[in-house]
Parts: structure tokens; sequence; C-alpha cells
């Protein structure tokens, strides 16, 4: 079984640090809170801080990510989330798949109150403003330009884009405050720790990428086979993640001098291969379920 340690990483800079004071200075401004969740990850992905962070403003879920999230797996957090009280629903902020439930539930199940307590003072035309939080790398950006229906915030495919806060006008009856993603201080949870770097939520440099790939390997071989199998054009019953990887490498043709496999490549294509969803749709945690 491969192993890999990521709580003595530094993984928590600064920035991270001004976010969640940011994050505690702007509630006032807002009605309420909408975190974004990895449909992946849904509970690895939900910072363990928010209910604190939020004070008793009404917040929301989303899982995005849904389109390469397992179906079957986001139908489950979804209800998992509704049962706690907490507003849900699964959607994909790159293609707009999911978006149009978005408003009407915020309406109906995060803010009716609010806005009942508006329209008989005769506030009727107020906006909603929302904060939008979620760790790096979720989608918040991509959301916001969804909903926006335009290119407002920075969109790139790596963690730690969006630094500062910005205001965006979704529409005549939504604000959002779009915060930069933050993860929290201290990594208790290994595991959870795992399902966030296979994701690429900690970035690769500070991680030992083919012990993670080795992990990954082990948990798709044991949960989605065929999609493993198929991937890679192997036939085999072994279950122990440095094998896989070399098999994988072998089968790829990533070999060095002397015939030695590249396992350092393999493992860079075993991760590009699941985040970019190419081994198909896949979650790596259920509620009460197995995890990765």
């Amino acid at each position: 079984m491969a192993e890999i340690q990521i709580g003595n990483i530094q993984w928590f800079p600064g920035h991270m640090t001004k976010t969640r004071r940011m994050i505690a200075s702007n509630l006032s401004l807002v009605d309420g809170v909408v975190s974004l969740l990895d449909a992946r990850i849904p509970q690895s992905s939900l910072n363990p801080e928010l209910s604190q962070l939020v004070e008793k403003k009404p917040y929301m879920v989303l899982l995005n990510k849904a389109d390469i999230a397992d179906p079957n797996a986001t139908a489950q957090w979804v209800q998992w989330y509704r049962r706690q009280g907490i507003p849900a629903l699964g959607m994909d902020c790159m293609s707009g798949k999911g978006l149009a439930q978005f408003l009407p539930t915020v309406k109906e199940q995060l803010l009716p109150e609010l806005l009942e307590k508006r329209r008989k003072a005769g506030m009727v035309g107020r906006p909603i403003r929302l904060m939008i939080v979620g760790i790096p790398n979720v989608g918040k950006s991509s959301f916001i330009n969804r909903l926006a229906g335009g290119k407002r915030a920075k969109v790139e495919d790596r963690p730690g884009v969006t630094r500062t806060k910005q205001w965006v006008r979704a529409d005549a009856q939504v604000e959002l405050l779009d915060m930069p993603g933050v993860l929290w201080p201290k990594l208790d949870d290994q595991e959870a720790a795992l399902r966030l770097a296979f994701t690429g939520a900690i970035r690769d440099q500070v991680l030992d990428i083919e012990a993670l790939a080795m992990l990954l390997l082990e948990y798709l071989h044991r949960e989605y086979p065929q999609s493993l199998l198929q991937r890679y054009k192997l036939e085999t019953q072994e279950t122990q993640g440095d094998v896989l990887l070399e098999l994988v490498g072998r089968k790829r043709g990533m070999l060095m001098s002397g015939g030695v496999v590249d396992t350092e490549r393999a493992a860079v294509t075993v991760l590009d291969d699941f985040r970019g969803a190419k081994l198909g749709r896949i979650t790596l945690e259920r509620p009460g379920g197995k995890q990765a």
C-alpha cells in the first residue's frame, strides 16, 4: 500500500489567512452564503470552518463538476444535504447544466423569510446579495461567469487564481460577492487531504505525485475497475498501486533506458486522466459509504 503524508506540508499560504478574515468582515454585506463543492468529494471539499465563519447567515451548497462525478453518488449527496436542512443542487458550471435551478432555490429554500419580509416592507426591488465561497479550483469563477452571462471573473485550471474579493451583478435581482478560494489551516483528516490532492485542490508541486497516483489507482481498481482497465487496456487482478502504476506506464510505452518504467510520467498521466474525466464519471466519497 502506498503511503503519503500531507499533514506536514505548508499548504496554507498567507493569502488564505487573509481570505478567512475577508469572509468574516464581509458577511454583514450579504444576505446568504453559497458554498461551492466538488461533486466528486462533497464532504472533503466543504470547509469544516464554514459554519463558524458564516455565523448565522443562511447558506446552501452547490455540487459543481457533477458532469464528471458519478451521477448516482451526486444524487445521494444532494439528498443527504437536504436532510440536514441545507439546500443543495448538483450542477456543471462549465456547461451551465443545472444552473436554471439556482435562483428559484435561493428564493424558495435559502431566503424565503427574508424575501417575504422585504415584500411586506415594500422592498421588492432590492437585490439579493450572496457571498460565493469554496476551495481553490472548485469552479467559483466559472459559476459566476455563467450566472452573469459573460466573463466577469478570471478563470484558470489551477488553484488560487482569484486572490481578491469582487462584486459581480448576475442580473437585476442578484449580486454576487466572489471570495478567493480558501482551504483550512489544519489538515487533521489525512483521507480528506488525499481526496483534495486527487482532484488538484492542493498543488502537485508540494506532493509526492507517484505515491498519490498509486493510491488513486488502488481506489479505482476497487470501486471502478472497468473504467480503469478499459482506459489503460489492462488485464490484471493486481490491487497494489505501485504495480498498477508500472503496468500503466509500460502499457503506454513510458520507458527509460534499460526498459525501466518512467513512473513519474505515468503518475502525471493517471492524475491528469482522472481530473479530465478520461476515466469516466467517478466520485471518491459517498454519504456513509466507501471512500478513496
